[in-house]
């Protein structure tokens, strides 16, 4: 995930992704990025520089540029990751994973299926 004042502005989104091989997405993100949006690893806690952006804007999936969540949405919840109550209409598709011994929820871009994270509903109020 990027943040981008004005999303419209990433020409890096490939009109059909499904075109791009697996080589092409390494490449275009680079190994840390290829690594969580293409093969749903987890970014060490702390790490992601966008902890620390509270700038407006829309922030856009690092992958193809697809609007993901308005920036008056994000709040810290302490986890040591990004943290959103509400993500944009038709942003992501979820799915169920099993990868650590029991059920969560996935979400994915649903422009070029790159893996953002989890839904939690241990959050602060309003969303939980």
């Amino acid at each position: 995930m990027s943040h981008d004042p004005d999303p419209r502005r990433d020409d890096r989104a490939p009109h059909d992704p499904s075109a791009l091989s697996d080589a092409d997405w390494r490449e275009r993100l680079g190994d840390a990025a290829y690594r969580v949006l293409r093969h749903e690893a987890t970014e060490r806690p702390g790490s992601s520089p966008l902890n620390h952006e509270w700038r407006a804007g829309t922030y856009v999936c690092a992958a193809c540029g697809h609007p993901l969540f308005r920036s008056d949405v994000k709040f810290d919840a302490h986890c040591g990751w990004p943290s959103f109550s509400e993500a944009l209409p038709g942003a992501f598709e979820t799915k169920t994973d099993h990868h650590i011994g029991y059920a969560r929820t996935e979400y994915h871009c649903a422009n070029c299926g790159g893996h953002h994270g989890h839904v939690f509903d241990d959050g602060p109020t309003p969303t939980g």
